[in-house]
């Protein structure tokens, strides 16, 4: 059975992005995201793949999923879905891991609809006047765990903590 589990960096606020684009550098924690997806299955809203820089799309040593309600949409190396769902019922028997790695809205889907496995949430020490924002969940079922913090340094403006979510 295909593991499910969402991965996103946030700010104090639930702040995701702002007019499309990532608000933050945090190498470290791109560096995770990295190393989490790698070789697994990412499933992105259409938004979200657009604010990927075009050189480095489709992200690299994965399978990349777009949804998107248009159906002549095309994204070179992608498969695309018009339903979240359409694109779960495609990989049900898969063994990687299917990561949903946003935007608000695809979050938003998946909070609501989908029977999530793990969560990797990133909670940024810093609040920076988002547009879009991860849509709350309730926390009771899941058990949080510390897996990495980040202080301050010359490559981080910002100190964050990623956290799993798992039940």
């Amino acid at each position: 059975m295909t593991k499910l589990a969402l991965i996103v960096a946030m700010d104090e606020e639930r702040g995701i992005g702002k007019n499309n684009d990532l608000m933050w550098n945090l190498p470290n924690d791109m560096r995770f995201f990295k190393e989490m997806t790698h070789g697994q299955i990412v499933v992105m809203g259409r938004k979200n793949y657009d604010s990927i820089p075009e050189r480095f799309r489709p992200l690299p040593n994965r399978e990349n999923c777009v949804i998107t309600r248009n159906p002549t949409f095309e994204a070179p190396g992608c498969k695309v879905f018009n339903t979240l769902q359409d694109c779960i019922d495609a990989y049900k028997e898969d063994e990687r891991t299917i990561f949903i790695i946003g935007g608000g809205e695809i979050y938003r889907l998946a909070l609501e609809t989908l029977s999530l496995d793990e969560l990797y949430i990133t909670e940024i020490d810093h609040t920076f006047n988002a547009d879009t924002f991860l849509h709350t969940f309730d926390e009771k079922p899941w058990k949080k765990t510390c897996i990495q913090t980040q202080e301050v340094d010359e490559r981080h403006a910002y100190a964050f903590a990623i956290y799993n979510y798992s039940k």
